[in-house]
C-alpha cells in the first residue's frame, strides 16, 4: 500500500470516529494474522485469557488449510503440542471448515459437510464447548493425544489424564444432557447424546495436579451452563487489558496490527497456580504457594522485548515471573533458560535471565528475592556449561572461555572434540561469546546492587569478552581457533555450517556484528569512530545477499524479511534499527523503521514475517508502532525511532499515565523535528524508565524531512562502565 492511499483511509476512519463511537481494543484483534507463516511456524487463532493456563486453537496445518483435523481441550506449551482431543461428527475425522470466527476470547467455525457448528470460550483454567448439531447427529469424539486414559463419570461426565516428559496433565468435564459411550479401536471414546437435541454442550477443568483439582477448578470458574457469561466475561478482560494503550491516528489496518501484537504479548509466561498450590516439574513436587508460579518463558527471543514490555504494563506480575525462575533454581539447581512446563527446554544459547532480571531491577522492581536470583545467575555464568542447547555442568570447552576470554571455533570441516556439543546446533562459537558478554555484564550492574565490589569487577571484566572475536582488521566479529588465530575460511554473509550454527545462531556475521547490547560506544571505537560506524550500519542495510534467496534461505531459513543483509524477523535484530542514534544519524533509524513496520507487518495473513515466538516479535512490533523501544534490556532507557500513531497513552499501575503525541504525524511526516518532555525542549531522542512511570508526556513534532542535528550530540547511553544509577 502506498502513501496516499494509506492517507486517504486515515482521513476516512477519522471521519468515521465523528459519526460512530470508537471501537474497544478487542475489536481490532485479529488472531489470524500471520496464519500462513512465510517460512517456519504460523501464528495460531489461540483462545485464552491473559497469561492464562488454559489456551485453545484448531488443529490444523495453518488458517489455509482446509480441514480442521480436531480441537485440543488445552495445548501443553508454545509450539509444543496439545492436550487431549475432541471433534464433533459421526467419524471424528478432519472436516472442511467454513464461516470462522477467531477472537481472543471466543472462537466458532461451521464444518460444512456436516453442518455442525463449533463454538469455544474459555476462562484461565477451565473451557467451554457448544456443539450445535443437525438433527439425530449430536455424536462427539474424545481422545488422548498423548499416553493417558479416559473414563466415564456418571451418566454425563468424563475424567482423564496424559502423560508426557514426566508431566502429567488432568481433566475433569461434564456434558449439559446424559450420553452413551462407545470406545472405538485406537481408545477413541465416542460419545452420543441420548436425547435428541440440537446443541450439546461440554465444560471441563484442567488441572497439572489431580482429576479433583480439575474438577474444583471447573467448579470455581465455569459453575453454571451459561456460555455467553464466559464469553462476555473473557471479552471484557481482555479489554481491560488491551485498554491499558490507548491509541489515536494511524489506519484501522495499523490498529488491527498493533492491538493483535498486543494480545499477542500476553500468550506467555503461564500462572500455572491451581488453589494455592501448583505442581512444579523441576522437583516434581506439588507445592502450596498462594504467589502464582509461571512457567513458558523463552529467554532468548523474549528478553528484548517482551519482558520489558510488561515490566511497563505489568510490574507486579513481572516480578511473580521473575520470583518463579528463582524458585525453579532453588528446586533445580541451575537457572533455567526456556522454562517449558516440563522443566528447562535449554533451547539457543546465553545465560539470558540475567538480562531479564536486570533489566526489572533497574527499573524499580524490586519484589524478588536479589541475592537467591544473584546467587543463580552467577553460578549459570561460571559453573554451568555454556554450549548452546544444554543447561548443567561446564566442560572442557567452558573452561576454555573462563581462561581465554571467547568460545574457541572450529575451521569448516574440522571435526568436533566436545562431546557435549550439539550434533545440529553446533558450537555457536562467536554467537556464545557475544551473548554471554552482554549477560556477564548484566550481572555486573546486579553484583552493584548487593555491594558485591569484587564480583561487579569480576563480571565486567568479563563483558569486554566480545572483543575478542571483533576483527578489526575485518571489520566483522570473526571466528578464533583455539591458538588465537583467526579462521580463515570465512565468510561473513555465507560461513558457518548448517545454519551457520557452527559460529552464530541463525544468522549471519553481518547480523552479530551488532549483537553488543551493552557497550555500543565500544563498539562504534572498534569500528572506527561514529563515520566508520554509520557506514557498516549503511552497508548492512545496503547490501544485498550474493545467492538467490532459496538458496540463502535453505541454509539461514530463519533469516527471512531481508534488507540487504538486515533480518527484521529474527530476534538478534531487534534493537539494530535503532542504532543509528548512537552514531549521530538518527534520522535514519527513523526512516528504517516505518519502512520496516510498513512493509514485513501488514494485517493479513502474512502478517507475521518469521517465527513469532509466543510475543518475542510482536512486543517488538508494539514497542515501535508507540515510537520507542529499550535498545538495552538492564539500561533503564528508550531510543526513540518514529512512533506511527498521533497520539499513545499507557495507562500505568501506579494510577498515572505516560503519553507520547506526535503532532503533524502521517506515513511521509515520519521525521521528528523537535521533542518536548513535559513541556520543556529536549536536545536528546532517548528517555529514561522514569521519566516513563513517572507519568511523563514526550511531545514530538513531526516532518516530511529529517532534521539532521536532533539528538546527534547527546546519542542514548551504552558502555561497559555506564552507571545505570545514574538514569533512574
Amino acid at each position: 500500500m502506498n502513501c496516499s492511499s494509506l492517507i486517504s483511509i486515515k482521513i476516512a476512519t477519522a471521519l468515521s470516529f465523528l459519526i460512530s463511537p470508537l471501537q474497544a481494543q478487542v475489536e481490532y484483534v485479529d488472531p489470524t494474522i500471520g496464519g500462513v507463516a512465510l517460512m517456519l511456524v504460523p501464528t495460531r487463532p489461540l483462545v485464552h485469557l491473559p497469561n492464562s493456563m488454559l489456551r485453545v486453537y484448531p488443529v490444523r496445518k495453518d488458517q489455509v488449510d482446509l480441514k480442521i483435523s480436531s480441537f485440543p481441550l488445552s495445548i501443553v506449551s508454545h509450539r509444543h503440542g496439545e492436550l487431549f482431543s475432541i471433534m464433533p461428527g459421526d467419524t471424528g475425522s478432519p472436516q472442511f471448515w467454513d464461516q470462522e470466527t477467531t477472537t481472543p476470547y471466543y472462537y466458532s467455525t461451521l464444518f460444512v459437510d456436516s453442518g455442525i457448528r463449533t463454538e469455544f470460550t474459555a476462562t484461565e483454567r477451565a473451557g467451554f464447548y457448544r456443539f450445535t448439531f443437525p438433527e439425530d447427529q449430536a455424536t462427539l469424539h474424545l481422545k488422548n493425544i498423548l499416553p493417558g486414559t479416559l473414563k466415564v463419570e456418571g451418566l454425563s461426565a468424563i475424567s482423564g489424564e496424559e502423560r508426557f516428559k514426566g508431566m502429567k496433565a488432568f481433566i475433569y468435564g461434564e456434558f449439559n444432557q446424559p450420553v452413551e459411550t462407545v470406545v472405538t479401536p485406537g481408545d477413541m471414546m465416542k460419545l452420543k447424546a441420548t436425547a435428541s437435541i440440537g446443541t450439546m454442550e461440554f465444560r471441563y477443568g484442567l488441572s497439572f495436579i489431580s482429576v479433583e483439582q480439575a474438577k474444583t477448578n471447573l467448579t470455581k470458574e465455569i459453575p453454571e451452563w451459561d456460555f455467553e457469561a464466559v464469553k462476555a466475561a473473557g471479552k471484557d478482560r481482555w479489554n481491560e487489558v488491551l485498554g491499558q494503550i490507548a491509541i489515536q491516528g494511524g489506519t484501522d489496518a495499523q490498529k488491527r496490527v498493533f492491538y493483535t501484537s498486543l494480545y499477542r504479548s500476553y500468550e506467555r509466561m503461564v500462572n500455572i497456580t491451581e488453589d494455592g498450590q501448583y505442581y512444579s516439574a523441576y522437583d516434581h513436587k506439588v507445592h502450596q504457594d498462594e504467589r502464582p508460579f509461571y512457567i513458558d518463558n523463552w529467554i532468548w527471543d523474549n528478553f528484548r522485548s517482551l519482558q520489558p514490555l510488561h515490566t511497563i504494563l505489568n510490574p507486579e506480575k513481572e516480578a511473580d515471573q521473575i520470583q518463579s525462575y528463582v524458585r525453579m533454581y532453588e528446586q533445580s539447581g541451575w537457572m533455567p533458560s526456556f522454562s517449558i512446563l516440563w522443566g528447562d527446554n535449554p533451547c539457543m544459547n546465553g545465560n539470558h535471565a540475567a538480562a531479564w532480571f536486570a533489566d526489572a531491577w533497574q527499573k524499580g522492581i524490586r519484589d524478588f528475592d536479589l541475592p537467591k536470583a544473584y546467587e543463580g545467575l552467577r553460578k549459570n555464568s561460571l559453573e554451568a556449561t555454556l554450549l548452546p542447547w544444554r543447561n548443567g555442568p561446564k566442560c572442557a570447552l567452558d573452561d576454555f572461555y573462563h581462561k581465554n576470554g571467547y568460545f574457541p571455533s572450529l575451521a569448516v570441516g574440522e571435526k568436533e572434540t566436545e562431546p557435549l556439543v550439539h550434533d545440529f546446533e553446533n558450537r555457536q562459537s562467536v554467537a556464545v561469546t557475544l551473548g554471554n558478554a552482554y549477560d556477564d555484564w548484566c550481572i555486573a550492574q546486579l553484583a552493584k546492587a548487593l555491594d558485591k565490589p569484587e564480583d561487579t569487577k569480576l563480571f565486567l571484566d568479563r563483558a569486554a569478552f566480545y572483543k575478542n572475536v571483533y576483527n578489526t582488521e575485518k571489520g566483522f566479529v570473526w571466528p578464533k581457533d583455539k591458538d588465537g588465530n583467526w579462521i580463515k575460511a570465512f565468510d561473513p554473509e555465507w560461513s558457518g555450517g548448517q545454519g551457520g550454527r557452527a559460529y552464530f545462531a541463525e544468522n549471519n556475521a553481518y547480523t552479530y556484528n551488532w549483537d553488543v547490547l551493552h557497550d555500543f560506544q565500544g563498539l562504534i571505537d572498534l569500528m572506527g569512530g561514529p563515520k566508520a560506524a554509520e557506514k557498516k550500519l549503511d552497508e548492512l542495510f545496503t547490501k544485498q545477499i550474493s545467492r538467490p534467496k532459496f538458496e540463502f534461505w535453505a541454509k539461514f531459513p530463519d533469516s527471512t524479511a531481508l534488507v540487504g543483509q538486515f533480518v527484521m524477523a529474527n530476534e538478534p535484530s531487534f534493537s539494530t534499527p535503532y542504532l543509528y542514534n548512537h552514531v549521530g544519524t538518527p534520522w535514519k533509524s527513523q526512516k528504517i523503521l516505518r519502512t520496516l513496520l510498513e512493509t514485513f507487518f501488514p494485517d493479513n495473513l502474512h502478517g507475521i514475517p518469521g517465527d513469532e515466538d509466543g510475543g518475542g516479535m510482536t512486543s517488538w512490533v508494539v514497542f515501535s508502532m508507540m515510537g520507542f523501544y529499550p535498545v538495552t534490556p538492564g539500561v533503564p532507557v528508550y531510543t526513540l525511532g518514529s512512533p506511527v500513531f498521533d497520539d499513545v497513552s499507557i495507562k500505568l499501575d501506579n494510577s498515572k499515565t505516560f503519553r507520547l503525541s506526535a503532532a503533524n504525524n502521517s506515513c511521509e511526516n515520519k521525521y521528528i523535528q523537535s521533542a518536548k518532555l513535559n513541556g520543556k525542549p529536549l536536545d536528546r531522542l532517548w528517555f529514561t524508565h522514569s521519566d516513563l512511570v513517572n507519568g511523563g508526556h514526550l511531545e514530538l513534532e513531526m516532518g516530511n524531512t529529517p532534521n539532521r542535528t536532533l539528538g546527534t550530540a547527546n546519542p542514548p547511553p551504552s558502555s561497559l562502565t555506564l552507571d545505570t544509577a545514574s538514569l533512574k
